[in-house]
C-alpha cells in the first residue's frame, strides 16, 4: 500500500492532559523527529480538572485553563490537528483512519484518547437539559442554561457529581443527588470519607438519596422537567447533570487486534500495547500496578496520564523508563480539599488521624500493617509526607500513627531505624 504524503514519526491520537503531557515530554527530552497531537475537539489541550468546579462556576475563564498558551505548540514544532476523530488503526501499514479525511502515517502511535462520558440508557436520557461534564463544549451548554435553572438532579456520587452539587449550591440552586450504591465516592474513598461528604452537602442543602436508582427521565416540549425513580418517587427539575463514569475510546485499537476489552487497552510497564509501535496512556490505559498487589486496573487522573506521557515519551526516546508512581487524585468541594494518594481497596485497617469535626483530617488505610493509602481532608501536610509511606509501603506503629502532634515524616523515620 502507498503511504499517503502525511504522515508523522509520533502521532499522538488525543488532545487531554495524556497527549499533550506526551508530546512536551518528548520535546523536553530532546526528541527531534516531527510531532502531531489530534484531537476530536476543536480546541487546545486544556484541563479537564476544573471543568467541574472553576470553569462550571464561572470562577475561571477557558483560556485560564489551558494546558499551554496557544503559541507554545507552534514553538514547539508540534503540529496540532485538531476536529478529527480516528476511526481505525492499521498497525502493519502504520495508518490511521479518519473519520472524513484522508489516512495519516505514523512510525510511532501514542493513543490518549481518553473517554467519553457515560451516559443514562433509559427513556428520556437524550432530552435537552441532560447533561454530562467531560469536554469543554459539554460545560459550555451547561453554563449556558444554569441563569433560568431553579432545581437540578446530579446523578451519581462520584467526584463529578459532588462536585457538581457543590457548585450548582453556591449557585444557588435546590440539588437533589441521586446515588445507586449505600454512600458516595464508594468507588474511591473509606466510609468514613463517604460519611463526612455526606453530612457535608447536606449541611448545605444537597438533599442526597442513597441506594437509588433512576427509573426514567422525563419530559415536556422535548425538555427535561423530572427524574422518576424506580420506586416510583418523582423528582421535578429542569436540569440533569449524569456523572456515572466514562467508556474508554479504545475501539480503533481493539479493532486493529490490541489486547484489551471495554474496560480499556493493556499496556505494559513503558507503556506500550501489544501491537508494534503503539503506546497508550491515561484514562483508557489499563496497566498493572503494584500498589493494587499487581493487578491490572484503569486509573483515571491527571497524575496518571502525565506520569504515563512522560513514560512512553522516554521509551520512545530510547530512554530507560517505567510507570511506578503511587496513583493520587484531589477533589475540590465547598473550601474543602480531599487529597488522597494510593489505593485504598483491600485495605483491613483504618487509623484516624485528627478530628473530622475540626474539618482537618486524614484516614489511613493499612492492608496487613502497610501504608496503602490516604484520604486527607484540608490536610495538605499528611498528604505531601503520607505520599512516601504509600511508595516504601511503610509497616508504622500504629498508635504513633493515630498520634497528631507526631508528623506522618516523624512515623517514616522511626520505622526506618527500626527496620
Amino acid at each position: 500500500m502507498e503511504h499517503p504524503a502525511t504522515g508523522y514519526d509520533v502521532l499522538i491520537v488525543g488532545s487531554g492532559h495524556g497527549g499533550a503531557e506526551t508530546a512536551i515530554a518528548l520535546r523536553n527530552g530532546g526528541f527531534k523527529g516531527t510531532v502531531a497531537i489530534m484531537g476530536g475537539e476543536p480546541d487546545l489541550p486544556y484541563e479537564r480538572p476544573p471543568l467541574s468546579k472553576e470553569y462550571l462556576s464561572g470562577k475561571a475563564t477557558f483560556d485560564q485553563i489551558l494546558i499551554r498558551p496557544p503559541g507554545f505548540w507552534s514553538a514547539q514544532g508540534i503540529t496540532m490537528l485538531l476536529g478529527q476523530r480516528v476511526i481505525a488503526v492499521d498497525h502493519i501499514a502504520r495508518l490511521v483512519t479518519l473519520e472524513g479525511g484522508p489516512p495519516i502515517a505514523y512510525h510511532q502511535l501514542v493513543w490518549a484518547a481518553g473517554g467519553t462520558a457515560r451516559r443514562l440508557k433509559c427513556e428520556g436520557a437524550d432530552l435537552k437539559g441532560v447533561h454530562t461534564i467531560r469536554s469543554h463544549a459539554n460545560v459550555r451548554n451547561l453554563r449556558d442554561e444554569l441563569p433560568v435553572i431553579r432545581r437540578a438532579v446530579v446523578i451519581g456520587g462520584g467526584y463529578i457529581g459532588l462536585e457538581a452539587a457543590a457548585v450548582l449550591r453556591e449557585l444557588g440552586k435546590d440539588v437533589v443527588l441521586v446515588e445507586a450504591l449505600d454512600r458516595v465516592l464508594a468507588r474511591v474513598a473509606g466510609e468514613r470519607i463517604s460519611r463526612f461528604y455526606e453530612a457535608e452537602h447536606r449541611a448545605r442543602g444537597v438533599d442526597i438519596r442513597l441506594e437509588t436508582a433512576v427509573d426514567s427521565l422525563r419530559g415536556r416540549d422535548g425538555k427535561i422537567c423530572g427524574v422518576r425513580l424506580t420506586d416510583g418517587t418523582l423528582i421535578e427539575c429542569d436540569l440533569v447533570i449524569v456523572g456515572i463514569g466514562i467508556v474508554p475510546a479504545v475501539a480503533p485499537l481493539l479493532g486493529a487486534g490490541a489486547v484489551g476489552g471495554e474496560r480499556g487497552i493493556v499496556v505494559d510497564a513503558q507503556c506500550r500495547t501489544s501491537l508494534f509501535g503503539v503506546f497508550a496512556v491515561g484514562d483508557c490505559a489499563v496497566h498493572a500496578n503494584r500498589y493494587a498487589d499487581g493487578a491490572e486496573v484503569r486509573v483515571e487522573s491527571v497524575q496518571n496520564a502525565t506520569d504515563q506521557a512522560v513514560v512512553a515519551a522516554k521509551t520512545i526516546i530510547g530512554q530507560g523508563a517505567s510507570y511506578e508512581t503511587p496513583p493520587w487524585f484531589w477533589s475540590d468541594q465547598y473550601d474543602l480539599k480531599l487529597q488522597s494518594v494510593g489505593l485504598s481497596a483491600g485495605h483491613d485497617d483504618v487509623v484516624l488521624r485528627g478530628d473530622p469535626a475540626a474539618r482537618s483530617f486524614s484516614v489511613v488505610y493499612l492492608k496487613q500493617g502497610r501504608v496503602v493509602a490516604l484520604d486527607c481532608v484540608n490536610s495538605s501536610k499528611d498528604y505531601v509526607q503520607g505520599r512516601t509511606l504509600v511508595a516504601r509501603g511503610t509497616r508504622p506503629d500504629r498508635a504513633m500513627l493515630a498520634r497528631l502532634h507526631i508528623s506522618l515524616r516523624e512515623v517514616l523515620l522511626t520505622e526506618i531505624a527500626g527496620a
